[in-house]
């Protein structure tokens, strides 16, 4: 189906991410202070356009998505310049502002969300040209995050949800479908993604959202078995390839009726700076090795070199250039 295309088209959230280190996570109605304050790129497109960058692909990295007017977007734009990325198919509205998540980040343990939709909330299909897309030559169609997109979650008459549409109709122009969740409390979260599934051709999502999709139980990031179930049961609902379902301690590769188990490297706690956008960067490194043909291993590898050198830097991206640099393109 993608046989001599080229080319992974980054469709979907673009926010500015504001990150606030902070020692530990407060008691309610307690105060905290905030030891430091970074932006950055954030959401699934732009962290994966960005990590497609900071490897060396040579062939086109398609920037979509959409923001607000002001100056938070103008920053944005900004911030993806600086990244290197091409931003002329990233619209723009003034009728709401540039997406925003800020970030609380404990070092060396996890991170929490606070999140304003903005502009994301706009963003649909008139947004996304596929036929240019088709003719452009590209090979993968990306879009993330599910369930963090009011308009492309909606589910219609049908009982799928409008993003299905979209990824309906990339898929037959020949480009290979990869979609990434989010872990949002929406309460449509289980039906917008099952509705989604059969024009899905490679699933990402973590081990929260893989419990959140299914009801099946998953008690913690090394939860083996009951990850591995609730990729069975993601695939079973029509997923065309792969569901890789990642945790900081087990990434699940099932695809043709078997679970592939692989398990990353453990860092010192000391050795992550932030844990935020190391999702998005495994899955640039595997998307990668898919356009190129690679085996799973050989894609997982290169997911995982990606996401270390994203957890040694305060933003989504600002790590990634040491990925480059220390490691090359691999």
């Amino acid at each position: 189906m993608t046989e001599g295309r080229r080319g992974i088209v980054c469709a979907g959230n673009w926010i500015l991410d504001m990150i606030h280190d902070i020692p530990a996570w407060p008691g309610k109605s307690e105060l905290v202070r905030i030891t430091g304050q970074t932006s950055g790129l954030g959401g699934g497109p732009a962290n994966v356009a960005a990590g497609l960058t900071a490897i060396g692909v040579d062939y086109p990295v398609i920037p979509i998505g959409l923001i607000g007017a002001g100056k938070l977007g103008d920053e944005v734009l900004a911030l993806a310049l600086a990244a290197g990325l091409d931003t002329a198919l990233i619209g723009r509205t003034a009728q709401a502002v540039t997406s925003q998540t800020h970030v609380m980040n404990v070092p060396g343990d996890s991170r929490t969300f606070f999140h304003h939709c903005g502009a994301n909330d706009l963003f649909g299909p008139e947004h996304i040209d596929i036929a240019a897309l088709a003719r452009r030559g590209a090979k993968i169609f990306y879009l993330g995050y599910l369930n963090l997109l009011a308009r492309l979650d909606r589910i219609g008459a049908d009982g799928r949800p409008l993003a299905a549409q979209v990824l309906a109709e990339a898929r037959a122009r020949g480009m290979m479908t990869c979609v990434d969740l989010v872990s949002s409390q929406s309460p449509t979260f289980r039906d917008t993604v099952f509705g989604a599934l059969p024009d899905i051709d490679i699933l990402f999502l973590n081990e929260i959202e893989a419990a959140r999709a299914t009801g099946l139980p998953v008690d913690d990031a090394g939860d083996e078995q009951a990850m591995i179930r609730a990729a069975q049961a993601l695939a079973a609902g029509g997923v065309h390839r792969a569901v890789i379902l990642h945790s900081p301690e087990r990434t699940i590769w099932f695809e043709d009726g078997r679970a592939e188990v692989h398990r990353p490297e453990r860092l010192a706690p000391e050795a992550i700076v932030s844990a935020v956008g190391a999702g998005d960067a495994f899955a640039a490194g595997v998307m990668h090795g898919l356009h190129e043909g690679w085996a799973r291993p050989a894609c997982i590898a290169l997911g995982f070199r990606a996401a270390r050198a994203c957890l040694s830097g305060a933003t989504a991206t600002s790590g990634l250039g040491r990925f480059l640099l220390d490691e090359g393109a691999g």
